[in-house]
């Protein structure tokens, strides 16, 4: 009887970490990947216009994980404010949501993927254009480039504040 016993204990360990080690990994890297950027980052920035370019201190705030990802960028500078903010879906690695700028009134949805060190959006709506942030523990670039309004672009180097 010890035997069977045996067996049938190697059978559902087997089963067990089978289970572990199958489960779906895009949905355990999206959820770490939405961790790694929780929190508050702040830095500097160069924003592209039409007309020129100019420096900015920026703030980032992340809040969510799991399944939803919220940000809100502030950028200012003594003649201007960028204030971007989104909410976002994660499922599988893939992202979908809205998202707004403040300052120019503009809006519309939000799409694209995020995997550990790495979120990459493509905007449409009001303007087009794609947000991508690369990001360690510590440090985090944002590069943005619109089209359809003065602003054309906004380049950030962050580190985590909080």
């Amino acid at each position: 009887m010890k035997p069977l016993i045996r067996k049938v204990a190697r059978v559902l360990l087997a089963t067990a970490l089978t289970g572990v080690f199958m489960s779906t990994p895009s949905k355990l890297a999206s959820a770490s990947a939405v961790d790694g950027l929780l929190g508050s980052w702040r830095g500097s920035a160069t924003a592209k216009y039409t007309s020129g370019s100019e420096r900015l201190s920026c703030n980032a705030y992340f809040r969510g994980g799991g399944s939803s990802l919220g940000l809100s960028v502030i950028c200012n500078s003594p003649t201007s404010k960028i204030h971007i903010r989104s909410n976002l879906r994660v499922s599988g690695g893939k992202v979908s949501g809205s998202w707004e700028e403040r300052t120019y009134n503009a809006a519309g949805r939000a799409s694209g993927s995020i995997t550990p060190g790495r979120l990459s959006i493509r905007i449409s709506g009001t303007v087009n254009g794609s947000m991508t942030i690369n990001y360690t523990k510590s440090r985090s670039s944002v590069s943005i480039s619109m089209t359809g309004t003065s602003l054309r672009g906004v380049s950030m180097a962050l580190n985590r504040s909080g």
